[in-house]
């Protein structure tokens, strides 16, 4: 998921976003950002032996304490990526063409990638009123999978650098993780 600055989010998103979650978050995100940026990027270039089940063991705990329905900040401030797959299996699912639901929901980004990507924030799946994707069980991949925490490091330590700013749970993840890791080393 990338955040998309396309569109403003709207007054309704940004206080439905508020949740006691990112509330208790941000204040913690502005506090240890740079910190965990740094630690992160460090992580990247000379990641620890043994990191992923490091953060495998991590994961039970982080999920414990950050619970996605209380937040839906991703969906709020990031648009996932739509693959073609993706596309021609939420289209079917809503009852329209791969073409009308790329021109009634996504754009074509800018630039080399040229990915399709939501046309506005917040997701137009999102139901505001109980953070609930009202796609959820054909929602895209890069939604399905995200905040990707259960993937190889050496693959996703980039998006993790991205994702500890607009997923608690990465945040989370990563804040453990440094202390695992300062203590350990």
């Amino acid at each position: 998921m990338r955040r998309n600055n396309r569109r403003p989010i709207s007054s309704h998103a940004m206080a439905t976003s508020n949740s006691t979650l990112i509330r208790r978050y941000r204040p913690r995100l502005r506090k240890n950002r740079p910190l965990l940026r740094r630690f992160i990027t460090r992580l990247q270039k000379t990641p620890p032996r043994g990191i992923d089940a490091t953060i495998s063991a991590l994961i039970p705990g982080v999920w414990k304490d950050v619970k996605c329905l209380s937040c839906a900040n991703c969906c709020k401030t990031m648009s996932p990526t739509y693959l073609p797959a993706d596309m021609r299996r939420i289209s079917k699912y809503l009852g329209m063409t791969v073409n009308a639901f790329k021109d009634k929901y996504l754009e074509q980004e800018r630039g080399a990638a040229r990915d399709w990507m939501n046309r506005s924030t917040p997701c137009q799946f999102l139901r505001l009123s109980d953070n609930k994707c009202r796609i959820y069980s054909v929602r895209p991949l890069d939604c399905s999978t995200f905040p990707h925490l259960g993937v190889r490091f050496a693959d996703y330590g980039h998006v993790h650098h991205q994702n500890v700013e607009y997923c608690p749970a990465t945040y989370e993840l990563m804040s453990r993780l440094k202390e695992v890791t300062e203590t350990i080393g």
